[in-house]
């Protein structure tokens, strides 16, 4: 008995820590030989960041490169373009007059409130771009989407988590 409770417990704790903040996807090109990409250069052409934020992005992003075999160079493999957007969400949330008071219990006679409150916030997101130099044609992307930009010591946990979590996917694992 013991052991199937802590087997249930492992699991539930794993599939809570498992869970991430972010919205990650990719996509790449079936035809790319990612085994002889050995070398890249960042270009950040569309980076709108504050310097902090960058130094964030571009120190973090060429550690990940870095721990999947690439090196620095300047007549590199990949062409590594770096893009940050983000976008102001509303959240819509209300409550339910249940349970407010009444006659009957909950489904009986009585009187209840609905209460609605939005919540307004800026989300950021980073794309990363891996081009091919000698074609210079796009061979891997990866999106992250779900970066609290309104809260610098949100944005200071998030930016690494969120690279790391965009990198697992590189190289692809083909199907």
């Amino acid at each position: 008995m013991k052991k199937y409770i802590f087997i249930l417990l492992a699991s539930a704790t794993l599939g809570l820590t498992s869970c991430s903040p972010f919205q990650v996807r990719s996509d790449y090109a079936e035809t790319a030989n990612f085994n002889s990409f050995k070398t890249y250069k960042i270009r950040i052409d569309d980076l709108k960041l504050n310097d902090i934020d960058k130094d964030r992005v571009l120190n973090e992003l060429s550690r990940q490169l870095q721990s999947k075999g690439l090196q620095s160079g300047e007549n590199p493999d990949l062409i590594v373009n770096v893009k940050a957007n983000h976008k102001k969400v509303t959240d819509i949330n209300s409550s339910s007059p249940y349970g407010m008071w009444g006659w009957g219990g909950p489904f009986g006679w009585g009187v209840g409130m609905n209460r609605t409150w939005t919540t307004n916030y800026n989300e950021g997101a980073l794309i990363i771009d891996l081009i091919d130099s000698k074609t210079n044609k796009l061979v891997w992307q990866g999106i992250g989407s779900g970066i609290s930009v309104d809260s610098p010591k949100s944005k200071q946990r998030q930016i690494p988590e969120i690279l790391a979590e965009i990198m697992k996917n590189y190289p692809p694992q083909r199907k």
